[in-house]
């Protein structure tokens, strides 16, 4: 865990720098097509962003979920057509279990509460069978890494795409895939996650960290949203001055700019409760800001779209205008890995199990 503000800050620069020029409106339409992202990937790649939470001595950056939620963000505000987010959590769960990161494309598996992997030792070798749903990017990536149950412990396996078969491809409504796939039995490389990562970290396990990484892409899609709401708002003239001047497009922008904020603050609580967490190795500790990251990352999304779409008027609908390419994340991803209804009611269960009188010392010890 780096917590290096230093770091943090040169990481900003270069995601942000790499993915503002790499990414436009062109790239994302030709993505919609399913042209192949290699090329942006290759230039990813060898920047490390992938890497980001693999730790120094094993070829990665070294920083911890301060530093990615840095590169998360970025992803989402400009809505990167790759699995760069899903592939910092690959690479964070590999390192922990002490595998190594392959180079390529890669996503976790499975991303849904109801499913799950059984990973079955023989030997030295490990064999994983079944089908997972909804796998983001899964007919694109390299490898998939999968987290599952053996001998009653959590392990993590690295499985190559050799070893599985696209059944269904589907898509969310950001044309991002979301496939079904069948794993075929082949042996593996797997390992045991150490003590401190027990399988229910926070109210629910693993889940909670991909609800996190959501919560981190759609508070950078809300920034990108909120910069281009506020300049169509300069821009776009009516009864002779800007319609920023009006006063009710102001009050719905401070609106805006409240909810983005706010948005952001929880991701970034819920990073700097990882870390801590982790360090500690007591994983339970980040469970209430990484839920609060999500509910209010969601509940942001759904008052932000509402606000640009009607400041952009009907152009904010059509394709050929560029923000229909974030709202249409943002649905997507506050759905994805837990909506914020189901993350209050799971927050709301474990705060009632602790009792009336825990409530307030729970709360003002949070640090």
């Amino acid at each position: 865990m780096s917590g290096d503000g230093e770091l943090r800050t040169i990481l900003h620069d270069q995601v942000n720098r790499l993915l503002g020029d790499r990414v436009g409106k062109a790239e994302l339409e030709t993505a919609e097509t399913g042209a192949s992202q290699q090329t942006l990937w290759q230039t990813i790649e060898e920047n490390g962003l992938p890497r980001v939470l693999v730790p120094e001595d094993m070829g990665g950056v070294g920083g911890g979920w301060g530093e990615a939620e840095v590169v998360i963000r970025a992803a989402g505000k400009f809505q990167a057509p790759i699995p760069l987010v899903e592939s910092i959590l690959a690479g964070w769960l590999l390192s922990r279990a002490g595998l190594e990161m392959p180079g390529g494309m890669i996503s976790i598996a499975p991303v849904r509460r109801n499913e799950e992997v059984g990973i079955k030792r023989e030997g030295g070798l490990f064999r994983l069978a079944g089908e997972v749903t909804r796998v983001p990017w899964g007919r694109v990536v390299d490898h998939l890494v999968v987290h599952g149950q053996c001998d009653g412990e959590t392990y993590i396996a690295l499985v190559p795409a050799a070893a599985w078969e696209v059944t269904a491809e589907d898509s969310n409504i950001a044309a991002e895939p979301r496939d079904s796939l069948a794993l075929d039995g082949m042996a593996v490389a797997a390992a045991p996650l150490p003590s401190y990562m027990p399988t229910h970290i926070g109210p629910d396990g693993l889940f909670a960290f991909g609800a996190m990484a959501r919560a981190g892409q759609i508070a950078g899609a809300l920034e990108s949203i909120l910069e281009q709401t506020v300049q169509y708002a300069n821009d776009r003239t009516q009864f002779g001055k800007p319609i920023g001047k009006f006063q009710a497009i102001q009050q719905e922008l401070a609106r805006m700019a409240g909810e983005v904020a706010a948005a952001g603050a929880a991701v970034e609580a819920a990073s700097q409760a990882a870390d801590r967490a982790l360090e500690r190795g007591r994983g339970g500790d980040a469970g209430f800001e990484l839920a609060v990251a999500k509910i209010r990352a969601s509940e942001a999304a759904s008052i932000v779209a509402g606000i640009t779409h009607q400041t952009h008027g009907a152009i904010g609908f059509t394709y050929e205008h560029r923000l229909h390419f974030a709202t249409r994340r943002l649905w997507s991803w506050r759905a994805e890995f837990g909506s914020e209804t189901y993350w209050a009611e799971a927050l709301g269960r474990a705060l009632a199990g602790k009792g009336a009188r825990a409530l307030w010392p729970d709360m003002v010890d949070r640090n």
